[in-house]
């Protein structure tokens, strides 16, 4: 199961044009006289600005080259996420409570704020649901996982529609298309809400970034051909993607050290069974290391269907052509060699099945 990752602090700073510089005037109380305050990039750590305080008060002055997010460091209290504009900006607040501080005059942290607010809950959730289900062994209790998990992600991607459609104009709505691109699957539709973002964004650094990003996430993705590949069989026998041209085949990948894998095959075991006498098979595509380790959890998961690997772990050929950072996954792809699918779990992977082959 691969985890989503949204942890801010691990984020680079994603920048927006703009020509002044910015000036923040901060009001926290408790704070000693001589207190450093300073400004870094939220990624690199590079320093941007800093002052002192002196009477609960200080001043930091600086610019940068566009807006984006930053870490503030308030003496020796722990830092905090500032979006920042080249604006006059005001925070107050409390030393012991930082975390809720008041920011105005940027409007691009009043929609940072919001988007943490509504994102950071949900995909804490996302992530506790996932860690449960590589954990969990019991299938009836891991299907019921799986469905909160997809639950949930629908409601990642429908706060992620809401988002974009009521703030075109913001700089944070690519930077939040960034983050949630593994979420939405199909670029098809990071496409459609970059392209309804205002062109001032679309021009923007992170709006150039997020368009390099539509572009390779393509590979691979819904609607695209499939790119062909070839590997060897446990008996050294090669076999390549297009040899199965004129049926829907699921390109499978997995590995026998891969527990959600191993818990995972069963169901495509089922729809194998299911649906292989209406023209579909299963390729399947191992990322082990050892030959031995492979052959064995075919037999042992009782997976009929050809088997590949070329026995190079994360560096399988075929792995890194379809750019796969996460195990199990899979492509599902049509009898003219597209994509129509991707991803398929569980009953996902049945309904579809259905949907295209009939379960009658």
């Amino acid at each position: 199961m691969k985890k989503v990752l949204l942890a801010l602090a691990l984020l680079p700073s994603l920048l927006f044009a703009q020509t002044s510089g910015f000036v923040l005037n901060g009001k926290v109380s408790d704070l000693p006289d001589g207190a450093e305050v300073k400004i870094t990039d939220a990624f690199t750590n590079n320093p941007v600005a800093s002052s002192t305080v002196k009477g609960g008060t200080f001043t930091v002055k600086g610019s940068i080259p566009e807006p984006g997010l930053f870490w503030i460091t308030i003496g020796k209290e722990q830092a905090q996420h500032i979006y920042l504009e080249n604006k006059n900006i005001s925070i107050t607040g409390t030393r012991t409570d930082l975390k809720h501080m008041k920011v105005e005059g940027s409007q691009s942290h009043k929609d940072f704020e919001e988007f943490r607010d509504i994102f950071n809950p949900l995909v804490g959730s996302l992530n506790a649901t996932a860690a449960q289900i590589e954990k969990t062994e019991n299938q009836a209790k891991r299907d019921e996982l799986m469905q909160q998990y997809f639950a949930l992600s629908q409601k990642v991607k429908d706060e992620v529609a809401k988002f974009i459609a009521s703030k075109p104009s913001s700089f944070v709505s690519p930077f939040l298309l960034h983050l949630t691109g593994q979420l939405i699957d199909d670029v098809s539709v990071t496409e459609k809400y970059y392209n309804s973002l205002s062109e001032n964004v679309r021009n923007s650094q992170i709006g150039k970034a997020l368009a390099e990003q539509i572009a390779e996430s393509k590979i691979g993705a819904v609607g695209t051909e499939a790119m062909d590949f070839t590997q060897s069989d446990p008996d050294g026998k090669p076999i390549s993607l297009s040899s199965f041209r004129g049926k829907y085949v699921l390109v499978d990948f997995w590995a026998s050290w891969c527990k959600p894998c191993r818990m995972e095959n069963p169901n495509v075991v089922k729809a194998y069974n299911k649906f292989s006498n209406k023209n579909f098979t299963v390729f399947g595509v191992s990322l082990d290391k050892e030959k031995d380790s492979w052959v064995k959890a075919i037999e042992k998961d009782g997976l009929v269907w050809p088997q590949v690997s070329d026995l190079q772990f994360w560096q399988n050929s075929a792995a890194v052509l379809y750019r796969v950072q996460g195990i199990p996954q899979n492509f599902l792809i049509d009898p003219n060699g597209k994509i129509v699918a991707k991803n398929l779990r569980g009953e996902e992977l049945e309904s579809k099945l259905c949907e295209l082959l009939g379960c009658n």
